[in-house]
């Protein structure tokens, strides 16, 4: 996948996201009676400028600028130059305190509310996902502690009804931040239904950067089929030493193959060295050898061929099912997602202030770029859902209270109530200070994370 296509659909991600939440602050602005100046999706020099006059008679300047890490909308203040006396009135500064409160508030309002248009989308349009089937867990670990057998379909976490294995993976993150014991009622291949119990302890799930899943045990479940090639990718290794759809892979190295898993360990085993694969092919036996590609993961580099393999259709039908809903419950559907997602977030960002979480979880701008691009190459469901995600994300962050952002603006309008005047210049100043301070810690910590993704 490549850097260009990564960095198209992180920037289309982004300027989607960033619009709608500056337009939340335009709109009720408007509403409000304030004097809108300029729109701009994007800071720094602008690469794309217009000039539109409104119903009011105003003037607002578009601008889409060179770096779209961001947006601002620029109304008339006082405090930000002179205002002639026949539009002090129209003046930001000079609106009431439940109207100041409202336009900042709309921007992460109109995240939430993209997000619940995307979630909507996403149910009402209905997703393809695999079902939640336990395969074998860790010797020693948690889940095996618990008495998960292979197979296991899982039900329900604590009371919440489970469809999918990612839905299984947020909801065991969700209820299983804090610790304690969980119940996980499942479907056995007896027929039976079982709770087994995951004790966590004083566990902390996100403690350590990696798949918490990998921490706790599990691993999802796959048939065994017979090692045969479903297709291979364009452009790959596969396909450059003809290794073609409906090949039986025998022996790798002269080592005999009976499952994928094997042939693909023996292959992550060789990064750039020639392998000589036995392949069954129209009831003859042939020998092609492959020089597997590179790829660097966090367990280092690793070969791959660019193949992958046959699934029969009948066992495809097992693995997975198909989740749809009527318009009408998708948007309770959707409500409710967008307040489990953001509630989470909320609380995974106190466990990293409380030391409970790593610093490693957080990503920054080039672990979202490639999971654009990611989600993007998967189909236009996945991109959606990704984006759900980065709005609820957007959201909160600027909810918090940090000054630069609007939950510090929020927090500075909490005193003004309080104290019955508004904060001093002097305060405001020195706040922001403190805000650009903490946004490039945070920007600092997301980048290094980034890069060192990159070369490990």
């Amino acid at each position: 996948m490549s850097v260009i296509h990564n960095i198209f659909f992180f920037i289309l991600a982004i300027g989607v996201l960033v619009t709608f939440h500056e337009f939340g602050h335009y709109w009720v602005a408007r509403k409000a009676g304030v004097k809108v100046l300029r729109f701009s999706v994007g800071f720094g020099k602008p690469l794309l400028k217009w000039t539109r006059k409104t119903v009011e008679g105003d003037q607002i300047e578009y601008v889409v600028a060179l770096i779209p890490l961001g947006g601002y909308v620029k109304m008339l203040d006082e405090r930000e130059g002179d205002v002639s006396e026949t539009e002090k009135s129209r003046a930001f500064n000079n609106q009431n305190i439940s109207k100041r409160i409202a336009i900042v508030f709309a921007g992460p309002a109109f995240n939430f509310i993209l997000a619940i248009f995307l979630y909507w989308l996403v149910f009402m349009m209905g997703t393809t996902v695999d079902r939640p089937f336990v395969g074998e867990t860790e010797t020693g670990s948690i889940a095996a502690s618990a008495g998960f057998e292979i197979q296991d379909e899982v039900l329900l976490v604590g009371e919440t009804a489970i469809n999918s294995w990612n839905e299984f993976r947020l909801e065991i993150l969700n209820q299983g931040l804090d610790g304690g014991t969980l119940d996980i009622h499942v479907l056995a291949t007896d027929g039976n239904e079982y709770t087994r119990a995951l004790a966590f302890g004083d566990m902390h799930l996100l403690a350590d950067e990696g798949d918490i899943f990998t921490h706790i045990g599990f691993s999802q479940w796959w048939p065994q089929l017979s090692v045969e090639i479903g297709g291979v990718i364009e452009g790959s290794a596969a396909e450059a030493a003809g290794l073609q759809k409906g090949d039986v892979i025998l022996q790798a190295d002269k080592v005999e193959i009976t499952q994928w898993k094997s042939l693909v360990d023996a292959i992550r085993k060789k990064p750039n060295k020639s392998m000589e694969f036995m392949v069954l092919r129209d009831n003859d036996k042939t020998i092609v050898n492959i020089v597997p590609g590179t790829r660097k993961t966090d367990d280092g580099e690793q070969g791959f061929i660019g193949a992958y393999q046959h699934v029969p259709e009948e066992v495809r039908q097992l693995l997975v099912t198909h989740i749809e809903y009527s318009p009408f419950e998708a948007v309770s559907k959707a409500v409710v997602k967008t307040w489990d997602m953001s509630t989470l977030t909320l609380r995974v960002l106190w466990k990293m202030v409380s030391g409970e979480a790593s610093l490693s979880n957080i990503s920054g701008p080039i672990t979202i770029a490639t999971y654009a691009g990611v989600t993007a190459s998967i189909g236009l469901i996945s991109f959606i859902s990704f984006l759900a995600v980065i709005s609820v994300s957007l959201g909160v962050l600027n909810l918090l209270p940090i000054p630069m952002l609007d939950g510090g603006h929020l927090f500075y309008y909490l005193i003004e109530i309080i104290k019955g005047s508004p904060v001093s210049e002097a305060f405001e100043l020195r706040g922001q200070q403190v805000g650009i301070a903490i946004l490039a810690v945070l920007m600092s910590v997301a980048i290094f994370n980034d890069i060192q993704r990159l070369v490990q």
